[in-house]
């Protein structure tokens, strides 16, 4: 291979993952939370590589990285696929909460106030996990109760 065959085979590479990652932050509704919850990190609890649920069946599967505060949900992606992702922090007063169940699968969805249209489905042990460094601020009363 020649050194502009390289050099091209990258760029078509990078354009590609940009691109895909771009469609899928699009489809999935993260571009419509980002719209309105761009945010930066804090130094709540944190899990890292997990995995969620989002509409369409979009899933990110080890790659969500959650920080949790009294003040609200911090959502971003590892560095590896943030293009497309860019870093969410939503107060927990824009979330409603509701358990649910798929098979053998307890989840628990998060709606977002001002993207009505877009949930991210979290494991119903991962939303306990949340609730207890959320504390007070948890949006029980504006969704159902976790089931505890």
């Amino acid at each position: 291979m020649s050194p502009i065959q390289i050099v091209g085979l990258a760029v078509f590479a990078v354009a590609m993952w940009t691109g895909v990652g771009y469609v899928i932050g699009l489809v999935s509704g993260w571009h419509e939370l980002a719209r309105a919850y761009r945010g930066v990190r804090f130094d709540g609890a944190r899990w890292q590589f997990q995995s969620g649920q989002m509409r369409l069946l979009m899933n990110a599967h080890n790659v969500l990285m959650i920080d949790v505060d009294p003040q609200g949900l911090y959502l971003a992606t590892i560095l590896l696929f943030r293009v497309g992702f860019p870093p969410l922090h939503i107060p927990w007063q824009d979330i409603s909460v509701k358990p649910g169940k798929l098979l053998f699968w307890n989840y628990v969805e998060f709606r977002f106030r001002q993207a009505p249209g877009v949930f991210l489905q979290l494991s119903a042990d991962l939303a306990r996990k949340m609730a207890v460094e959320a504390g007070d601020a948890w949006p029980v009363d504006r969704g159902a109760a976790l089931p505890f």
